[in-house]
């Protein structure tokens, strides 16, 4: 049964999310998180790099029926979990989920045969992208009638905020938050660049802030 009432998405910070609909929780790549909720419905990993895959931190969120759905070196570090692979589909509860491939171009910190993600994530009414660490890619291109999309705009690893801007209108965005700055690399300066570049409305958002996601 398909569930239409609003959801809600948290920025953690650096590139954690939390997206939250009658009553389920979905956390993307959990990191620094505060507290120890236990209240995640379904964990997503994007790849195996420490700011995105903190096994600390996915304990800290996972409680009784947690999913944790992942790439296939993240399932065999962590001991459990289902592989999502790009191209592939999961899916848990009402909660949809499309690997996306997410790697980078012209630059070797993640490489395309690593299999590595970005998901569509179908929750409610709405399709949210979250590209993971990534250049903009053809695989990207292919998306189209995203409500979401959020996307790096810190550069050195992933997309700058012009690139970011760029993708955010091949997939169709809507709407979109940056993400992977203010931690590590990428400052706010980026992320007032990317909504200054982008042609759909852009939400920046601060650590811990959430944005409504329904229609």
């Amino acid at each position: 049964m398909e569930m239409t009432g609003a959801a809600t998405l948290q920025w953690l910070g650096h590139a954690s999310f939390c997206i939250r609909h009658e009553g389920a929780a979905i956390y993307i790549d959990p990191w620094k998180v505060k507290g120890t909720p236990h209240d995640a419905s379904l964990v997503l990993i994007s790849h195996n790099h420490y700011d995105h895959y903190s096994a600390e931190d996915i304990e800290k969120v996972t409680g009784e029926g947690t999913e944790l759905v992942a790439p296939a070196d993240v399932v065999k570090e962590e001991g459990h979990g289902r592989i999502l692979r790009p191209g592939s589909t999961v899916v848990a509860g009402s909660v949809k989920v499309v690997g996306v491939p997410a790697y980078n171009v012209g630059k070797a910190f993640h490489p395309k045969a690593s299999e590595w993600l970005g998901f569509v994530i179908e929750v409610g009414a709405q399709r949210i992208y979250c590209a993971g660490d990534t250049d903009l890619t053809d695989e990207m291109k292919t998306l189209a009638h995203i409500d979401m999309a959020l996307l790096p705009v810190g550069g050195t690893y992933t997309m700058d905020a012009g690139e970011a801007a760029e993708a955010a209108s091949e997939v169709g965005a809507k709407r979109a938050i940056p993400y992977h700055w203010g931690d590590i690399v990428g400052g706010r300066a980026d992320a007032d660049r990317f909504a200054e570049l982008c042609a759909c409305p852009v939400t920046v958002l601060e650590p811990g802030a959430s944005a409504e996601l329904s229609h």
